[in-house]
C-alpha cells in the first residue's frame, strides 16, 4: 500500500482512463482524472499532486506540450508520459521523468509510478 500519495491521470480514452484510476485507488493512491490538457492544467496547478501520467495523444494539445507547461508551474512533480506511440519527439522526452507505453502490461505503469515517486525519476524508455 502506497501513503496516501496523489496522482494526476490524463487521458481523453474513459475506459483505459477508469481502469487505470481503479488499480491505483485499489493500491491506496488518491487519483485525480482529467480528460483533456485544459481541464488537467487547472487541477494541477490548483491542486496538491505527487504525479502527473499523461496521455501524448489529447484533444486540445499533445502531452508533451502540457508537461513543459506543467513544468514552468511546479517544476518537480514527476511526470510520465504514456502513450501508444514509440516515436515521441525529443522535446516531448525531456519535459518527462519516464515514459510508459500504452501496450505494455499495466503492472509496468504502476511500477514506473512506484520507481518514480521513491526515487524522484525513472529512466525514461
Amino acid at each position: 500500500m502506497t501513503s496516501g500519495k496523489t496522482v494526476l491521470l490524463v487521458d481523453d480514452e474513459a475506459g483505459g482512463l477508469d481502469a487505470r484510476r481503479n488499480v491505483l485507488e485499489s493500491l491506496g493512491y488518491d487519483v485525480l482524472i482529467a480528460d483533456c490538457a485544459y481541464q488537467a492544467f487547472a487541477l494541477f496547478s490548483h491542486r496538491d499532486v505527487d504525479l502527473a501520467v499523461l496521455d501524448y495523444y489529447l484533444p486540445d494539445t499533445d502531452g508533451g506540450m502540457l508537461a513543459i507547461a506543467m513544468r514552468m508551474v511546479k517544476p518537480r512533480v514527476p511526470l510520465i508520459l504514456f502513450s501508444t506511440s514509440l516515436t515521441v519527439p525529443a522535446e516531448a522526452m525531456s519535459a518527462v521523468d519516464a515514459f510508459v507505453a500504452k501496450g505494455e502490461s499495466p503492472l509496468n505503469l504502476v511500477q514506473t509510478i512506484s520507481t518514480v515517486l521513491g526515487s524522484g525519476t525513472a529512466n525514461p524508455a
